[in-house]
């Protein structure tokens, strides 16, 4: 069978993925499954794989989901945690009063607090707290929507303590392995720990440009569009703490990125640049010198507004701000702790596992939970457990959050366990057993990349993280996303000779720029802050901010390949 056809057969799950939650805006819940269905019957009836091998992979891909749902979980029990004690509302008390200028609140809580909020947390979690918090600051709620997921983009990457880039990449070992076995072009790690890493440094390189300018075009943006001036200039004005703001993060971001791992940035960047930014605009520090506002809201178009009222809330504190943010702080204490191999605890902790070998027989078909290592056990599960005592929080409402947790897991474990099932099928497709794998077809990810390497040539570096960015928009995932499409990026680098791991961070950072359209998080905001049903509306302005990232992102890494990194291929 021609290469053609089979990269169109690879293809076909994920536009099946595309048509139904974009085109028949169907749940994930419901989506995935068919479009795993759709890989799996793929991988039996054009690969020619034996159905009981297509069964194991699916059961390697749910072990592998398990780990992320671990995550997931741990993620969502201590926002729960912080919500029932009080915490959150206290943290989002001391946000409430910092300044009146509705520019510099966009910065510190769209910018800087949901920056730390995804490093912590991830999943959804800044657009569920950022978003009502500019509501009841007095944002009109699409601007407050619109703000949350596009500045809900540059942290992503790094995302839930580094889980898209830890996880995400997983499977890229065995190529990595054999990579580094044969010396191949462009090869410049020795192991799979090390790429990760590296991918990691490069892709805050990519992520610099728009750090800097992300923030001074959203808010000349958000004056045109919702301010009364219908002016770029009253936004443009703000310019001197936007790039305060990013420099306060860029600092620490980078320097753990590359002296640390891929964990830490956006945790530590977001934590101690908004430690920086609210010192300084207490100070008056590149403040500008008049205070805007979204002026009369009788006067707003009726599009901005939807069924939630702009006052919708009133933050009251219920203990200190230190106490409340002490369950972060030690969030970010033990990871620096767990994952610096030279303090001991990293190599106790990874080493303690669950493992299925030879699933169903097939030896090539393995998975393994290290479910210590987890960010979702330790720190995010132990720092729960801890914050009920640190907080005094009543059984009552320590059940509560325990039982919000739980029942938030349903849907994320259904779309989870298909979107994760489906790529490991797609990663063991091209097995080289002839028992297997008889036409001795490449995996399908190969495939869609012999067939776009052939199209594009070295053109490829300005679109591959419009690749990732549309994994994002399909799956609702940067993790997934990079599940999904790593191996491809891979495959269009190796045949292309481009540099893999600048490829495969272009890969990552387009996850993350894509969760500023992506479907699912679009309708999470639209739904805390009372705009269902105005997704469209939303997407036609995001959409903008979206490609401009990518065409900064793509001539970034354009420039990598050919320019200042010319000795890597």
């Amino acid at each position: 069978m021609s290469l053609e056809v089979l990269a169109l057969v690879a293809l076909l799950p994920i536009l099946v993925a595309l048509v139904l939650m974009v085109g028949m805006r169907w749940p994930a819940t419901k989506a995935m499954p068919l479009a795993w269905l759709t890989a799996a019957a793929g991988a039996v009836l054009v690969w020619g794989l034996p159905a009981t091998y297509v069964a194991a992979l699916t059961l390697q891909g749910f072990v592998t989901a398990i780990g992320i749902l671990i995550i997931v979980f741990g993620a969502i029990l201590i926002l729960r945690t912080l919500q029932q004690s009080g915490g959150m509302e206290t943290i989002q008390y001391g946000m409430q009063n910092i300044t009146p200028d509705r520019r510099i609140q966009a910065i510190i809580i769209g910018y800087m607090f949901a920056a730390f909020l995804e490093g912590a947390a991830g999943f959804g979690t800044p657009a569920a707290l950022a978003a009502p918090l500019l509501l009841s600051l007095g944002f009109p709620p699409l601007a407050a929507a619109i703000i949350c997921l596009v500045f809900n983009s540059f942290p992503v990457t790094f995302g839930a303590v580094g889980t898209p880039v830890v996880l995400g990449l997983k499977f890229l070992a065995p190529g990595v392995e054999q990579a580094v076995a044969t010396g191949a072009a462009g090869v410049n790690f020795s192991n799979m720990g090390e790429f990760i890493g590296v991918v990691g440094q490069w892709a805050t390189l990519m992520h610099l440009g728009m750090i800097f300018i992300l923030p001074i075009f959203m808010l000349g943006f958000i004056t045109r569009f919702f301010g009364p001036e219908r002016s770029w200039k009253p936004g443009l004005a703000a310019w001197k703490f936007c790039v305060f703001a990013a420099v306060a993060f860029t600092i620490p971001y980078l320097i753990f990125a590359w002296k640390v791992g891929p964990e830490f940035p956006a945790l530590i960047g977001g934590l101690v640049g908004l430690g920086i930014i609210i010192a300084g605009a207490k100070m008056g520090f590149c403040m500008p010198k008049t205070t805007w506002n979204f002026g009369d809201p009788a006067k707003w178009d009726k599009e901005w507004t939807g069924s939630v009222s702009c006052d919708c809330a009133d933050f009251k504190p219920h203990m200190s701000q230190f106490k409340a943010w002490l369950p972060y702080i030690l969030i970010g204490l033990i990871l620096v702790v767990t994952r610096i191999p030279e303090l001991g605890l990293k190599g106790m902790l990874s080493s303690q596992a669950i493992k299925f070998s030879a699933i169903l027989g097939f030896k090539s078909v393995n998975a393994s939970i290290a479910y210590l290592y987890l960010p979702g056990t330790i720190p995010f599960t132990l720092v729960a457990l801890l914050t009920v005592f640190i907080h005094g929080i009543p059984g009552a409402k320590v059940k509560t959050a325990w039982t919000q947790a739980i029942v938030t897991m349903k849907n994320p474990t259904i779309a989870l366990f298909a979107a994760v099932a489906l790529v490991s099928i797609f990663r063991g497709s091209g097995i080289a057993d002839a028992a297997l794998n008889p036409h001795n077809y490449p995996s399908m990810p190969l495939a869609m990349a012999k067939a776009v390497a052939g199209i594009t040539g070295n053109a490829w570096p300005m679109f591959a993280s419009f690749v990732g960015g549309l994994g994002a928009f399909i799956t609702g995932s940067n993790t997934v996303s990079d599940l999904l499409f790593a191996e491809f990026q891979w495959g269009v680098a190796a045949q292309l000779e481009l540099p893999r791991q600048i490829i495969v961070a272009a890969q990552a950072v387009g996850g993350g720029m894509g969760n500023m359209v992506c479907i699912h998080n679009i309708v999470a905001a639209c739904a805390v802050v009372g705009l269902s049903g105005m997704e469209g509306q939303i997407l036609k302005r995001t959409i903008w901010p979206f490609l401009l990232y990518g065409t900064v992102v793509g001539i970034v890494a354009t420039l990598m390949c050919f320019v200042f990194l010319p000795g890597l291929f």
